[in-house]
């Protein structure tokens, strides 16, 4: 029986990181078209009629890019689709009799009284107001299989707090909450978005949040795009950071994921939502205008 437990969690976590891979790269093709979209118009306005010939030729370059970078990643989803497929078939019949291995056990159960308090409203009027959080994964050579969770504030976009290990817990969770209080006075009255994870609906995440008098929002089952702004944060991380390099192991991932969040997406990375500024310059106007 122990050997069974054993092979259905490995293939448990195999479909969650399927379902992680497609999540991720329905928001890369969601950034392209945004990108198109977005470039498109600015190149419109900068011949504004003048070299037809010239404008024609870089939209068709620029859009034989795009469908390129479209097709691959409808490739990535199609292959992660089939692993979650093939191991979804080896759970299926053991985990109808345990029902509990699917969620993290009966402490993950999903209650009634989870509300979608964001309601996919990404906006917010300052920082401080609004936050959303959730956990990604990261393959090492050494230890297999790590994780990130990241708190992003929604007027700034800019990831403040962050906790990674090499285990999903619901102490991940509450870490990198912690640290994005570290510079907040009063945190009375933020939202938090989060989905429905069992880390996420645990007594510990609960009571760090009550305690805080944070409001837990959370987004609908089956839902991702209800926690979209992080969703695609990560996507992002992965596309420019993580696929393009091989961690040896834990150790080496966090200095990378540290270099990635403090020195370039937080500091040098600019963000169409926050009118092409850095995150951190959007912080610090923020700043400027209440002190």
């Amino acid at each position: 029986m122990g050997q069974n437990n054993s092979q259905v969690k490995m293939n448990l976590d195999r479909m969650k990181e399927a379902v992680e891979t497609c999540k991720a790269t329905a928001m890369d093709v969601e950034a392209v078209i945004e990108d198109v979209k977005t470039t498109m118009t600015g190149l419109k306005d900068n011949y504004m009629g003048e070299d037809a010939d010239t404008l024609q030729e870089q939209m068709g370059k620029f859009l034989e890019d795009k469908v390129g970078d479209i097709c691959r990643n409808a490739g990535a989803m199609e292959r992660a689709l089939a692993q979650g497929l093939e191991n979804a078939r080896f759970c299926k019949d053991y985990c109808q009799h345990f029902p509990d291995a699917l969620e993290g056990g009966a402490n993950g159960a999903v209650n009634d009284n989870k509300v979608n308090i964001l309601g996919r409203d990404f906006e917010a009027e300052t920082i401080n107001q609004k936050w959303c959080t959730d956990i990604t994964y990261i393959h090492v050579l050494k230890e297999g299989w790590t994780y990130l969770a990241s708190v992003m504030d929604l007027c700034s976009r800019k990831i403040i707090g962050y906790a990674y290990g090499t285990s999903m817990t619901a102490e991940l969770a509450v870490e990198a909450v912690k640290n994005a209080c570290l510079n907040v006075r009063d945190t009375q009255g933020i939202i938090l978005h989060s989905d429905l994870g069992s880390q996420y609906t645990s007594q510990a995440f609960e009571s760090y949040l009550g305690s805080h008098g944070m409001i837990h929002s959370f987004s609908r089952k089956g839902n991702p795009y209800d926690n979209a702004c992080i969703e695609s944060f990560h996507s992002v991380l992965k596309k420019e950071e993580i696929h393009l390099h091989t961690y040896q192991d834990s150790r080496e991932a966090r200095r990378a994921i540290f270099e990635y969040i403090e020195g370039w997406y937080n500091r040098k990375r600019i963000h169409s939502a926050i009118g092409y500024m850095t995150p951190q310059q959007k912080e610090d106007e923020e700043l400027k205008k209440s002190a």
